[in-house]
């Protein structure tokens, strides 16, 4: 096995295993938050909107773990810059 191949399947590999990851711990996450703030509303109905607001905000961080993991993993596959020191 060349050193191209070695890079094309340790590229994908490694996409492969950083999109795995990158979505299953925020899907935890996501689902974690989602029942700590539904039983934080049930204790305190009084403060929903707080609980509301703070619970979209943390999920958009959380969300955002996701996509920066995807587009790590599309950087490996279609832009990888370890390409360029095989071809000079």
């Amino acid at each position: 096995m060349d050193s191209t191949t070695t890079i094309a399947v340790a590229s994908i590999i490694m996409a492969g295993l950083t999109t795995a990851i990158g979505s299953i711990g925020p899907a935890f996450a996501e689902g974690r938050a989602v029942a700590q703030a539904l039983s934080s509303i049930a204790q305190q109905p009084d403060s929903s909107n707080t609980i509301t607001r703070t619970l979209f905000v943390g999920l958009a961080m959380i969300e955002s773990t996701a996509i920066y993991c995807f587009v790590v993993s599309m950087i490996l596959l279609f832009a990888n810059p370890f390409w360029n020191h095989l071809t000079q």
